[in-house]
């Protein structure tokens, strides 16, 4: 299981190096459509016949997928344990209040995937006074779409920080299920993101009680791990998601207080896979 664990933890490394790649290649500027079309072209090569199960994220609003390579949903969020979170800039998933695509971005991840649909009042779109979330790749400003992973396994997770807590070596199959909650960033109202993330240990299972339960029946379905880091390769891990089809508001201050202080050392917006549209690589959805 080491290795599952050092694939796991590379992923994420792998997907901050390439992003840095291209603000390079790139200049800053958004790469053509052709780019994308040979990235999805390259992915289709790599996982051709190789017995890779179905992918994520895709169009929750279109259930179709020819993928069947069997693995049973994971056990309802009660009963596993909590074991990362994090978010995305701009949601990786398309469906619902989020259908707005926000362009090829720089080709490995940052300024693509998809926004919020609405629209948000001159308040909430407040400039704020400082940066939050800064990185290299930029900052999260009001009217940002995030996508928030609260990641569960059946292992016996810890909270720490990379998604190698969600796996073990005394379990070399733990089920993963990621409870999916696409936000926008307002300066005016909106929830309390410390509080929606708030853990608590219940029944011996770190949990997020206070997660949304208004926002819509999730779609659920099977898939795999997301990230830029798999533009151009299958991932090999199965996961259960469930996916919130409307849009909650959050105060972006709250976020900024989150990321000061949480115990994944999440301090900033990861990047965004490809939306997964090869059939043969989307399992059904019923």
């Amino acid at each position: 299981m080491k290795y599952s664990i050092l694939a796991l933890t590379t992923a994420l490394v792998s997907s901050a190096s390439f992003a840095t790649m291209a603000i390079a290649e790139s200049g800053g500027h958004a790469v053509t459509d052709d780019v994308i079309a040979e990235q999805r072209a390259v992915l289709a090569a790599a996982t051709q016949d190789l017995g890779y199960g179905p992918q994520s994220p895709r169009d929750i609003g279109a259930h179709d997928g020819v993928n069947t390579r069997a693995f049973s949903y994971a056990p309802p969020a009660s009963e596993m344990a909590l074991c990362d979170i994090h978010f995305h800039e701009n949601a990786e998933h398309k469906g619902g209040e989020f259908t707005t695509y926000a362009g090829n971005g720089d080709g490995h991840g940052y300024g693509t995937g998809f926004k919020y649909d609405g629209a948000l009042s001159d308040a909430e779109m407040a400039e704020v006074d400082h940066k939050i979330g800064e990185s290299e790749h930029g900052d999260l400003e009001p009217g940002d779409t995030i996508e928030i992973h609260f990641v569960h396994s059946t292992a016996q997770a810890t909270l720490g920080p990379s998604l190698g807590t969600c796996l073990s070596d005394a379990i070399g199959n733990p089920q993963l299920r990621v409870e999916t909650v696409v936000a926008v960033l307002v300066n005016d109202g909106g929830e309390d993101f410390t509080e929606m993330a708030y853990i608590e240990e219940i029944n011996g299972l770190n949990q997020v009680p206070n997660l949304p339960s208004d926002l819509g029946t999730p779609v659920v379905y099977d898939g795999s791990t997301t990230g830029p880091s798999y533009n151009e390769k299958g991932s090999p891990f199965q996961v259960t998601w469930s996916v919130r089809p409307n849009v909650v508001k959050l105060d972006i201050n709250s976020v900024d207080a989150w990321m000061a202080d949480n115990p994944f050392d999440e301090d900033h917006a990861h990047g965004v896979r490809n939306l997964v549209m090869n059939l043969e690589l989307l399992s059904p959805i019923n």
